[in-house]
């Protein structure tokens, strides 16, 4: 797929339960994976909610990890966002993957000064990285009938995940930062 090329994103629940939707731009690939550019204003949809992207974000899509992660502009209360999830599959300029509940997220530092006190309410500090919705996961097990090598596919992801961001290993190291410069040069034409 060429840079610049328009993609769409359609996540589902396990199954095949309607979640996350929203357009987006190829960016390009690099030793991490597929790289998707998800500019400022952008229409995210799922049943029962949505909102518009305040800020610019990129989200790699690795070739076989089970996960996505959403790295922000600052500006909103995280600053990376990373969905457990399985495989990302294209279909065409399509992508697919089903969620699974776990998320990684690190939180801003600084947070912006409108979001101290919703933070503080929350028990969250700035920079903090945490692991959200463990009682979904749990729950959606037994609901929906997990399979057994998906629940350990989903929780061996979880589980590198934490000490590879806290570490700051690649891709967490910054890499992204030319990739939110691939997004500006390619949505400033």
């Amino acid at each position: 797929m060429e840079p610049g090329t328009a993609i769409r994103c359609e996540t589902s629940k396990w199954g095949d339960r309607p979640h996350w939707q929203f357009e987006g731009v190829f960016l390009g690939s690099d030793e991490h994976g597929d790289w998707i550019g998800v500019p400022q204003g952008t229409h995210h949809h799922r049943p029962g909610f949505e909102f518009h992207s305040d800020v610019d974000a990129v989200t790699l899509v690795p070739t076989d990890g089970w996960y996505a992660a959403t790295f922000h502009r600052p500006g909103i209360w995280c600053h990376l966002y990373i969905d457990v999830a399985t495989p990302g599959r294209w279909d065409g300029t399509v992508l697919r993957m089903v969620d699974l509940d776990l998320d990684v997220v690190q939180m801003s530092d600084p947070l912006p000064a409108a979001l101290h006190a919703a933070a503080e309410e929350a028990g969250r500090a700035a920079g903090e990285i945490f692991v959200d919705d463990e009682d979904e996961f749990v729950e959606h097990q037994v609901l929906y009938g997990y399979p057994a090598e998906v629940v350990s596919g989903a929780q061996a992801s979880c589980d590198a995940l934490v000490p590879a961001v806290h570490a700051g290993l690649p891709p967490y190291d910054g890499t992204h930062q030319r990739w939110l410069a691939e997004l500006t040069r390619l949505t400033s034409v």
